[in-house]
């Protein structure tokens, strides 16, 4: 019988300098982790000092980097943290919006996790079924915004603009024919909000096949059933928020225990694990795109049923609007000074959070009364995660950590910062 050896190998690295690079130096027993040391790269691209050096409204698109399948939900922290500091009042048309978005953030952070890491572990079809769906809500973020990812969409005070009234249309091109160009603008002929509302109608069905695919499909439960399994007490002790501290069985979700916003007006669940394993974590995130896909439908009523203004009126804070700005030599040098200048926030400190996709991304601000701030730290939810890999991999399978880095759903955006 061959000798089982005790040896250290690398497990990586991945996503080589793009935006995180993670290596875990593994000590294995056989095929058996008894040790995973990550490493997370040196890019540290000093993102809070770089907050610190700007004035304040030039970092909220920079929130959009640090998570990129969470755009909003970070842009909506970080001027939540503003908006306590300034003392504004946002409208309750803005609120609306902005919970709607971050539910359609949440919507497309899982999928995006269930899409890649399910070919992380050999469900391919996944990531073809989760992009298809991807696409209609990346459409509705470039539409309010003008981009795909990066939107700086929420500002001090509200949102950018008003949600629009028409939808961006597929033309016929070399590679799509009229016909099939007229097919897909079947549903964009009438406002965001009735392309929001038809994506709403549909979506339960396009979650339905995720879970005739995956949830009681033998190979997927074999590869997810009791791997990386944490306690709730241990759950609480390492720091984890979200989906990884729901999948254990604690009902913590900021959206009902401090809620934000209208949170407080929404009627939805909070999905929670039984057994705190990669597979429990699953199920909660399926569930939680259902809710969500609940929220965002009580959003797109209310917004129907009550126009009205998405920015508050105090204009020390709020740009002139484009058409202001193109026609008036005062709302352009205003607008100039806003956005190169800035504008000084009272002195103070202040502390926000949302509950992200990943879990509670939060950031604590610090002001001395200039226009840029003395102090900015993110509490972002993957770095607790990330710290607890070793403890979750432990005596599982080399081909198991996969799986561990996946059910984390880790972004190294925020990590190495």
């Amino acid at each position: 019988m061959a000798e089982i050896r005790s040896y250290t190998m690398n497990f990586g690295p991945q996503h080589p300098a793009a935006h995180g690079v993670l290596r875990l130096v593994l000590e294995m027993d056989g095929e058996v982790v008894q040790k995973a040391d990550p490493h997370i790269g040196l890019l540290h691209r000093g993102t809070e000092k770089l907050a610190e050096s700007k004035p304040f409204n030039q970092s909220i698109g920079y929130m959009d980097r640090l998570d990129y399948v969470s755009m909003m939900c970070n842009e909506h922290a970080y001027v939540m943290a503003i908006e306590k500091l300034l003392g504004v009042e946002v409208p309750v048309r803005a609120q609306y919006i902005r919970v709607m978005f971050d539910e359609i953030t949440r919507i497309l952070n899982h999928l995006m996790w269930l899409g890649a890491h399910g070919l992380d572990i050999g469900a391919m079809t996944m990531f073809l079924y989760c992009f298809r769906e991807r696409e209609d809500l990346m459409d509705c973020y470039e539409a309010v915004s003008g981009t795909r990812m990066h939107a700086t969409y929420y500002r001090p005070g509200g949102v950018y603009r008003d949600l629009p009234d028409t939808m961006p249309k597929y033309q016929s091109s070399r590679w799509k024919s009229q016909k099939d160009a007229d097919r897909l603008n079947e549903r964009r002929s009438g406002t965001m909000l009735d392309f929001i509302e038809d994506f709403t109608k549909r979506f339960p069905a396009c979650v339905d096949e995720y879970e005739t695919l995956l949830t009681d499909n033998r190979i997927w439960k074999q590869r997810t059933v009791n791997i990386g399994v944490v306690t709730p007490e241990r759950a609480l002790n390492l720091g984890f928020t979200g989906p990884m501290l729901r999948g254990s069985g604690l009902a913590w979700d900021l959206r009902k225990k401090q809620p934000y916003e209208v949170y407080a007006k929404m009627d939805f669940d909070i999905p929670v694990g039984v057994n705190g394993d990669w597979y429990d974590r699953y199920l909660v995130r399926v569930e939680e795109m259902r809710q969500s896909n609940r929220i965002i439908r009580q959003c797109v009523d209310w917004l129907r049923a009550n126009p009205g203004s998405v920015m508050a009126g105090d204009h020390k804070i709020v740009p002139p609007t484009r058409e202001q700005m193109k026609g008036d030599m005062e709302s352009l040098i205003h607008h100039f000074k806003l956005f190169t200048e800035g504008y000084c926030v009272p002195a103070g400190e202040a502390y926000a959070a949302v509950e992200a996709p990943k879990g509670e991304f939060g950031i604590y601000l610090v002001s001395d009364g200039a226009n840029k701030p003395y102090r900015l730290k993110c509490r972002a939810p993957g770095f607790p995660h990330l710290a607890a890999l070793e403890e979750m991999v432990q005596g599982h399978m080399l081909a198991d950590v996969v799986a561990v880095i996946g059910t984390a759903d880790i972004v190294f955006g925020e990590i190495d910062r």
